[in-house]
């Protein structure tokens, strides 16, 4: 087996998972992950049906013990996504917990469901080389359908690494997280870290203020969370000064996927003593920078590059103060799934990865965002997606001639996802539309906000000006 998970070269009797109601030991996941990677260690590939819970966790440990690429599916897929995911990525079979409607299209490939009490004593499999691909995380871009990072079990593991020297990250550490576990933030940083560290994941139903004190009275160390999550938490916390004082006694809360605001940093602040650090990446590219444990944050930055990872700043337009955020480091992507032309779209002349994205450095080096290079992709509720999508399935609507999507800031969201529509004909109902995207697409995908205009403003060349939507 890989030392991607050392901690089941020897398995104990420490807790490894908690979620869903039930606790299982190293001893406990060494055993039933053993029996499930005998099953479809012969596959190609598979699917896990990444339901909140102890299963979904199990379904990748015993795809990482059996040397087979995992592809973790969000369980809220629309329909075309989830045909797309599947039809791209081509597992042999979807991993799922007993009982779970999978829908038509995952079904078509097959199905293994995760026994939480299978066990099997045999001995561990070979080591797996760390070029070897561990998952294949879909993301979606700015237009089209999303793509499959490939990232491999070195990536991962030098990742994790960087994080443990950043956070002082050790197996007498206790996660608490609520997050979803279909993508970086939730299953590699989630699920993937603590168990390389050998401590223990405690997954919630929800990031609220009881659930969260309760955990950290059971022991909970660290916490990760969106901003949407700290936010929502914050407000609870304003009027719950119990639990704002337990969560207190927690070493580390640690905030990603989209900027926390400065007011929700002073809040949380206020209320529990402890000091959110941020950190930033993209499923591309793991993890690049992070505040450190030992460092007091900067708010509206999101730290320094981790160790072994360089960040370099390419001016934008002649400001010396502004650049592209461009990356190199052992936690890259292979690449997307026989995508190489989208590949090659994300890697400079000499050999760094565009992300995309716009910052500046402060002057103690921290990395602060300042924008996203291509407008079109949003972040909302901790969720990256792609304005070109909503804008197909919005056409697809009978009532829909013309359609623009953007993010527009929001206080819980980070961003919300609207929509401006030339109607064809009738308007229909604003409500109507978002149904039927949330229908298509996964429901964060929806438009929060539908507007109708007569006519989309465009320059020469035809293109949309956002811009002016926005009121920029």
């Amino acid at each position: 087996m890989s030392l991607l998970l050392p901690a089941l070269l020897d398995p104990s009797d420490h807790p490894a998972l908690r979620a869903g109601g039930r606790t299982l030991t190293y001893r406990d996941l060494l055993a039933v992950a053993t029996a499930h990677a005998e099953r479809i260690r012969t596959l190609d590939r598979v699917a896990v049906h990444a339901a909140p819970g102890p299963h979904t966790a199990v379904a990748v440990v015993s795809a990482l013990l059996a040397g087979v690429p995992a592809v973790p599916l969000n369980p809220k897929l629309g329909e075309r996504e989830l045909a797309h995911v599947v039809g791209d990525a081509k597992p042999a079979a979807v991993l799922a917990a007993p009982g779970v409607e999978l829908g038509a299209v995952a079904g078509r490939v097959g199905r293994i469901d995760i026994d939480l009490d299978a066990r099997s004593a045999a001995p561990l499999p070979a080591e797996h080389a760390a070029a070897a691909t561990a998952l294949i995380v879909y993301t979606s871009g700015t237009t089209g359908p999303p793509k499959g990072a490939v990232l491999s079990r070195g990536a991962i593991a030098a990742n994790l690494d960087a994080l443990a020297d950043a956070w002082a990250w050790t197996g007498g550490d206790v996660l608490a997280h609520a997050l979803p576990l279909f993508h970086v933030h939730g299953l590699v940083l989630g699920v993937l870290g603590p168990l390389r560290r050998g401590g223990t994941l405690h997954h919630l139903p929800a990031l609220d203020a009881a659930g969260l004190a309760a955990a950290v009275d059971g022991g909970a160390t660290m916490v990760f969370g969106v901003p949407t999550q700290y936010h929502r938490l914050a407000d609870q916390l304003d009027t719950d000064p119990a639990a704002a004082r337990t969560i207190g006694r927690a070493r580390l809360l640690v905030s990603g996927s989209a900027a926390l605001t400065a007011v929700d940093h002073e809040r949380i602040q206020r209320a529990t003593g402890l000091a959110v650090r941020e950190r930033y990446g993209l499923t591309e590219s793991l993890i690049l920078t992070a505040a450190r444990a030992d460092e007091e944050p900067e708010p509206g930055t999101v730290g320094r590059p981790l160790a072994g990872t360089e960040v370099r700043l390419v001016p934008v337009d002649g400001d010396p103060d502004l650049g592209t955020v461009e990356a190199r480091g052992p936690g890259l992507f292979d690449g997307y799934l026989d995508r190489p032309d989208a590949t090659a779209a994300t890697r400079t002349p000499d050999g760094w990865f565009a992300t995309g994205d716009i910052g500046r450095w402060t002057p103690s080096g921290a990395l602060a965002l300042v924008g996203r290079k291509a407008i079109d992709l949003i972040k909302s509720g901790g969720y990256k997606i792609g304005a070109g999508e909503i804008e197909n399935a919005l056409l697809e609507h009978p009532g829909v001639a013309e359609a623009a999507v953007f993010g527009t800031p929001d206080d819980d969201l980070g961003e919300r996802v609207v929509a401006v529509v030339v109607a064809a004909g009738e308007r229909p109902a604003a409500q109507e539309l978002i149904d039927h995207v949330a229908t298509l697409l996964s429901p964060h995908k929806r438009p929060r906000d539908v507007r109708f205009v007569d006519v989309l403003p465009r320059n020469d060349m035809g293109k949309v000006l956002k811009s002016r939507l926005r009121g920029g």
